[in-house]
């Protein structure tokens, strides 16, 4: 069974943002390392990490909204800067934007199960996908979509 993580994007203010990061981080590693795969560090080795490897994904909550998706290519044993054990996420790079959904703070990740996962736009009715995506936001405030 395929299992996803949700993840609060600290210190970023869009999706726009959040791959602009990336994108920078991406060329850094490439510099330093000679290779480009996309890393996101956690402290703790997920338990179901085989499923999450499987055809997971990674929800990340952008300014109280899930509102970005990424595949979990991998999950890697690593050290961090102080020798303790981590987990590094290899991400695919795409960003897959998802319908908002509003999600209070909470610390660490989440596991989320495929059956409470938000949908991907594209898999919306046009007439949602079609509002520009502030007003989607005030209007799921609301509670109006």
């Amino acid at each position: 069974m395929t299992v996803h993580l949700i993840k609060m994007c600290v210190g970023i203010d869009s999706v726009e943002h959040l791959a602009d990061v990336q994108a920078m981080r991406l060329e850094q590693t490439r510099e330093a390392e000679g290779e480009a795969a996309l890393r996101h560090f956690t402290r703790h080795m997920p338990k179901r990490a085989e499923e999450l490897c499987a055809d997971g994904s990674l929800y990340w909550v952008v300014k109280g909204f899930v509102a970005v998706r990424q595949r979990v290519l991998a999950c890697e044993h690593r050290l961090n800067r102080e020798g303790r054990p981590s987990c590094a996420l290899v991400l695919d790079a795409e960003l897959v934007r998802t319908e908002l959904r509003a999600q209070k703070p909470f610390q660490g990740w989440r596991y989320l199960t495929p059956e409470k996962a938000p949908p991907d736009l594209s898999e919306l009715t046009d007439g949602e996908a079609d509002l520009p995506r502030e007003m989607a936001e005030e209007l799921r405030t609301l509670g109006l979509l």
